[in-house]
């Protein structure tokens, strides 16, 4: 699905810059980046064509070509997969449109204009890091609910793993897909093959809320779930304490900052190339430090 939106501008230069944004799923997180992207176009008084490629890489790359053939001047892309990158790029660069990244980066970034970039690995850290001081050097058992396999995920859950202490070892890993029913069927049966289960890891909080049913429903109401996100409503299940603790990573930030970039590298402007979203755990300790989710 491709749509296209434009607005008032306060920065007439810039009235003649069309953006395509390629966005991956529709997810909460994805849903408020695009919102942020597109707010921040139109502050900006640019033209913006959106797209979804609904965690497939072959729809990304489609969407790519489609918005490469309307000559847009730049492509903003959060991609499903970073494997997909390199093709991705190709394909654009060949129409010479260059292009910009949202939370990830390839190794090398020498074919992109730029990205604003979320340091996944860091955010399973700090969730690691928690379950770490909360079990205080106690045997613990730990579950992993993934999202879906590529880009985001895997990079979530292989910083989780590798900062988890030995007193608390993975018993078991299963794909969510981002997808909270499907989390919930893989909450419900790790939970059934591991009644002792401490602390479980779940890619998103939409996911987790879903985790949080298939474990209280199971009597695993004591299993404390990391996360990440820091939605409005993930923020209010930490206070109540459904949930123990989460991440914060804001698309507020991550698509206004995009945008911005992308357009004062397009001008020749300074601006980061490679900027980086920061990152905030969050306990019902410090809720204030919260930075705003969604526009």
């Amino acid at each position: 699905m491709l749509s296209g939106c434009g607005g008032g501008s306060d920065a007439g230069h810039e009235t003649t810059v069309t953006l395509g944004f390629v966005n991956g799923a529709h997810s909460d997180f994805h849903t408020c980046l695009q919102g942020a992207v597109e707010l921040a176009a139109e502050t900006a008084g640019v033209k913006l064509f959106t797209a979804n490629s609904q965690q497939d890489a072959a729809k990304e790359l489609a969407n790519i070509g489609k918005m490469t053939s309307w000559k847009v001047d730049a492509l903003i892309v959060q991609t499903v997969d970073i494997g997909a990158l390199p093709g991705d790029i190709a394909r654009a660069r060949s129409a010479d449109v260059p292009v910009f990244l949202t939370s990830v980066v390839p190794e090398d970034t020498s074919d992109i204009l730029g990205a604003v970039v979320v340091d996944l690995e860091q955010a399973g850290r700090l969730d690691a890091e928690w379950i770490g001081k909360d079990a205080n050097g106690k045997q613990a058992e730990v579950g992993i609910v993934a999202g879906a396999p590529g880009a985001a995920s895997d990079l979530l859950v292989s910083g989780f793993t590798a900062a988890l202490p030995a007193n608390t070892p993975v018993v078991a890993s299963r794909p969510g897909m981002f997808d909270p029913a499907r989390a919930q069927e893989a909450a419900a049966a790790m939970i059934r093959e591991h009644p002792g289960l401490d602390y479980a890891f779940v890619a998103n909080e939409e996911m987790a809320f879903a985790a949080r049913k298939a474990f209280d429903a199971a009597g695993g109401k004591g299993v404390r779930i990391v996360t990440v996100n820091g939605t409005d409503r993930g923020l209010a299940a930490i206070e109540k304490g459904t949930l123990s603790a989460t991440v914060t990573n804001s698309p507020l930030v991550n698509g206004t900052m995009a945008v911005r970039n992308t357009l004062a590298l397009l001008a020749g402007r300074k601006a980061d190339r490679i900027g980086s979203v920061p990152l905030v755990l969050v306990t019902k300790n410090n809720l204030n430090q919260a930075p705003q989710y969604c526009p």
